[in-house]
């Protein structure tokens, strides 16, 4: 019986849970902060095991945790991985994560090799699936003689469009302050053979509009580093290189101007007893008696504009005291988002990963476009699309691995056939399918 060891029970925990479970050979413990999450999950499965752990006040159990386990699977804060790996490295247990890899963890790729382990990274949605669609259709390009001379890859996870009924156009299936910390990042991509580089700050200036066939029109934005992918997917003659964020129309513009407010700053203040009308005077350097016709004045728009409107509506102008005592301007935006952008019961979210190739086959002096496209919808009262396709890849990445099927040591993400087949192929048996268009 392998032992199988999840640290964290949050959004995306329990389709991976139950499908580790659903293995006759495997139990499983989830050790997390909150152990009720983790009982609810396991729902007294006689193979689960709920464990109540806080990696920053137990940190003396981690060891023990990690050294009994055969796999751990860190669904922690990308903070930890690092300090997790060690000990996997240490007591050489396999290990998966669904976050990207830092470059502390890629310094453990020889540790891991030589402690004969398998430390797999990226194996979620995005960044997950989305690695390996693309190498799939990528590998069969090259083996057939030809050459990708442009990629674009989008993804989104996203109401449903009759969930789609709040002016943000947004609904939280995963982390609210992962949402919004992403909002920060500076971007890197490729366009006809020139870098391009955004500056965290003007991330929401630099979006475009793309049509996605059945669904409709989405704003695109960069995600992060697009030109590490050139040599991870094996490109070195593509000419464009971009990977974004999709977003219903209205989301760029209205972040812009919340960064331009100052709520995404992270220093703490003491907030007690205000209002959310009062602690939004304290961000602006000057105020009137009206607070939604100061702040139109100071982001230079319309008091009746949709963006002001949005923001009203998200209570920011109101008289209700923050729900919070202490925290950052960051900490009380997510508290409302989370509160605002809710699903309500039966809703469905629905993730959308899109990419673009463009292909040239020298030995017939043709070309070619390959469109590659996954719609995923969650379950009513069930489980999100988003829980399922970042939960589900990484749970049978550690099937495969405890079932000694994917035999690679090192530090990895799933780029390489022997992840990516097997994992597609059980993918599509849980009905995560991609459609394939070709257009010569």
């Amino acid at each position: 019986m392998k032992k199988v060891l999840v640290f964290g029970a949050g959004m995306v925990a329990r389709p991976l849970v139950r499908y580790l479970l659903e293995q006759p050979d495997f139990n499983v413990k989830v050790a997390t902060r909150t152990v009720s999450k983790a009982e609810k999950i396991i729902s007294n499965h006689p193979r689960g095991e709920p464990k109540k752990f806080d990696i920053t006040t137990d940190a003396l159990e981690l060891e023990p945790l990690i050294s009994d386990a055969d796999l751990v699977i860190s669904l922690l804060p990308y903070t930890y991985h690092v300090e997790v790996a060690k000990l996997c490295i240490k007591h050489k247990k396999q290990m998966v994560t669904t976050s990207y890899v830092s470059d502390a963890m890629q310094e453990l790729n020889n540790k891991a090799k030589e402690a004969g382990i398998l430390i797999l990274n990226e194996i979620g949605l995005d960044p997950g699936i989305d690695h390996m669609s693309a190498m799939k259709i990528i590998d069969k390009v090259h083996n057939d003689g030809g050459i990708v001379t442009s990629f674009h890859s989008y993804c989104g996870a996203l109401p449903s469009p009759k969930a789609n009924v709040n002016p943000f156009g947004y609904k939280f299936s995963w982390s609210p302050k992962g949402v919004v910390l992403a909002g920060r990042n500076e971007a890197k991509y490729l366009k006809d053979g020139k870098e391009v580089f955004i500056p965290g700050e003007e991330l929401f200036e630099n979006y475009s509009i793309v049509t996605i066939d059945e669904i409709g029109e989405f704003e695109v934005y960069p995600n992060r580093n697009s030109l590490g992918y050139i040599e991870k997917y094996k490109l070195p003659n593509v000419k464009t290189m971009f990977r974004g964020t999709l977003r219903y129309i209205g989301w760029c513009e209205t972040w812009k101007k919340i960064a331009e407010l100052g709520l995404l700053d992270s220093e703490e203040h003491n907030i007690k007893g205000l209002s959310y009308k009062d602690w939004l005077k304290t961000l602006l350097p000057e105020t009137g008696d009206d607070i939604k016709k100061s702040v139109a004045l100071y982001l230079k728009l319309d008091e009746y504009s949709a963006i002001i409107k949005r923001l009203e509506w998200l209570g920011l102008f109101s008289e209700e005291p923050i729900s919070i005592e202490r925290g950052s301007a960051l900490d009380v935006l997510t508290t409302q988002l989370l509160e605002k952008l809710k699903y309500k019961e039966g809703e469905r979210d629905m993730i959308a990963l899109q990419h673009r190739f463009i292909i040239d086959y020298p030995s017939s002096h043709k070309n070619e476009k390959i469109i590659a496209t996954l719609i995923n919808y969650g379950e009513p009262d069930g489980d999100t699309a988003v829980a399922r396709t970042v939960g589900l890849p990484a749970a049978i990445g550690a099937k495969l691995i405890l079932e000694g099927k994917i035999k690679l040591t090192g530090v990895h993400i799933p780029t390489a056939p022997a992840i990516y087949e097997p994992v597609l192929k059980e993918l599509e048996n849980q009905g995560i399918i991609f459609s394939e268009k070709k257009i010569r």
